[in-house]
């Protein structure tokens, strides 16, 4: 697993030891940051289901000033702490070690908003309605602001959440879904 462009371009980065993570291919990942905005002019994302914490990396690369990265797995914890070494963005990154629903209650309080979104829980782990309503009550999405969503290729998502319209919906090799919307 590597960081595909900008900044970063090449570094490799350590996968979460275990089953309990699913990383994101880099054919994947090269993919849908093409969709999403190949390079970003600033801006802060939101790795909420971070696991090795690659795509939250992959977003700073190309451009995005700061992030949050979250995971309730301690050996995700650890491994996101280490390519955050290995990249040396430790200072652009905030590490929270808790659950996606109580993440987001804290972010909603300190008022933040994200300009870019990831989201790649564990498959069938996560209701996506509740997350992407959770997002928008609490105003974490800012005007124009990408929301991406990482899934089975089963999961059919809605084409719309209130302020979220479908920019994009692709499945990738029969097993892996994906869903980007924007805010307008």
């Amino acid at each position: 697993m590597r960081v595909i462009a900008g900044e970063f371009k090449g570094r490799q980065l350590k996968s979460v030891p275990g089953k309990s993570t699913r990383p994101t291919t880099d054919k994947v990942k090269e993919a849908v940051f093409q969709v999403m905005g190949p390079f970003f002019d600033g801006g802060i994302v939101l790795d909420l289901f971070a696991g090795s914490g690659s795509l939250g990396i992959e977003a700073i690369s190309r451009g995005m000033d700061s992030g949050v990265f979250v995971d309730k797995n301690p050996k995700a914890i650890h491994t996101i702490s280490e390519n955050l070494k290995t990249v040396k963005i430790e200072d652009k990154v905030e590490l929270f070690r808790t659950d996606a629903v109580r993440a987001l209650k804290a972010i909603a309080k300190r008022e933040l908003q994200f300009d870019l979104i990831l989201l790649d829980p564990p498959y069938k782990k996560v209701e996506y309605d509740k997350i992407l309503i959770k997002i928008i009550e609490s105003n974490l999405i800012k005007e124009n602001g990408i929301i991406y969503c990482e899934h089975d290729f089963e999961d059919k998502l809605a084409a719309s959440y209130g302020p979220l319209s479908l920019i994009k919906h692709e499945n990738y090799g029969g097993t892996i879904g994906i869903t980007i919307y924007r805010r307008n």
